[in-house]
């Protein structure tokens, strides 16, 4: 079982001052989240920073994500304030590497800049982009300003400090980097946010991370992990461990068994045919995050179909 995982460098605090720094010079928010976990993506301090400001909420690589749970996730995140110290909320499905909601942002944008009265109507709309670290921030940046604006990356940490640029509507936009908070109140976010890659693989013990992943996959997508490693059936308690051959008794013991299965599979096997669970960890981290293992979404909405 994975403790309570806290990643929280120095800039991140810096990047919290920026926030709120910059605030008074924006008319809207951007927030862009995770499609996988909608919940574990969006920052609570974010909510605290953004204020009365009006918000978009660009629920980001829907591609690898249940397309059952985005729409469900932009007709729970859409919403109306309930009074004059909340702004309104909109949410926009979006893949930033096809282009999918880029223009529904636009309109988006141009409709709420279109509502502005007095002085402020003749000055360019601008906006603030947040979100935390990998959630394709920068990528969405680039489409928006139809260039290579931002650096982007599949690690946490790309983007360093704020930059203003140029929408291809003529908006101006202020970039900020990833920010997470200081403690996760919810261990499952922290859990979560690792294993989408929005916490560097490097604090963390990858084997155990990637065994947490498969007990959830186990739960809710079965015959995916089936599929994809090519096993005839996923272990569980009771039956036999090919690596102890003792009963397995925990849902832990059963996830082990499963990576002994599928490391097997995939060849990832060390000197004196020992499994390498290092390699196996990383391979399965890394065709979760990409969608090989299928379309999956860890968060739905309170009702929803998981």
């Amino acid at each position: 079982m994975i403790d309570n995982i806290n990643w929280y460098p120095g800039h991140m605090k810096k990047t919290r001052e920026l926030i709120q720094n910059n605030m008074k010079m924006v008319d809207a928010v951007i927030e862009v989240i995770d499609a996988r976990i909608p919940v574990s993506s969006r920052n609570p301090i974010i909510d605290e920073l953004v204020s009365s400001k009006p918000r978009i909420i660009a629920i980001n690589k829907s591609d690898l994500a249940d397309e059952n749970a985005n729409r469900a996730w932009k007709q729970k995140l859409t919403s109306k304030p309930d009074d004059a110290k909340a702004g309104e909320t909109q949410a926009v499905i979006m893949n930033s590497l096809t282009g999918e909601g880029t223009k529904q942002l636009f309109s988006s944008f141009e409709k709420k800049a279109a509502e502005r009265t007095g002085s402020s109507a003749i000055k360019p709309y601008r906006l603030m982009i947040v979100g935390v670290p990998n959630c394709g921030k920068s990528s969405l940046i680039n489409r928006l300003t139809g260039h290579k604006s931002a650096k982007t990356g599949d690690r946490p940490g790309v983007t360093k400090g704020k930059q203003w640029l140029t929408l291809e509507n003529g908006m101006q936009l202020l970039d900020t980097p990833g920010i997470l908070w200081p403690k996760f109140e919810d261990p499952k976010a922290g859990v979560n946010l690792a294993f989408c890659g929005s916490i560097k693989d490097e604090i963390l013990d990858v084997p155990t991370l990637a065994m947490e992943l498969i007990k959830v996959l186990t739960d809710r997508y079965p015959e995916l992990l089936l599929e994809r490693y090519k096993l005839d059936e996923l272990l569980g308690e009771g039956d036999e461990s090919p690596e102890t051959g003792y009963p397995i008794e925990t849902d832990t013991d059963a996830a082990l068994a499963n990576m002994h299965q599928m490391a097997l599979k995939r060849g990832c096997i060390l000197p004196g045919k020992r499994i390498d669970y290092e390699r196996m960890g990383r391979l399965l981290l890394d065709e979760f995050r990409s969608a090989k293992i299928g379309r999956i979404t860890l968060e739905w909405p309170e009702g929803g179909d998981d």
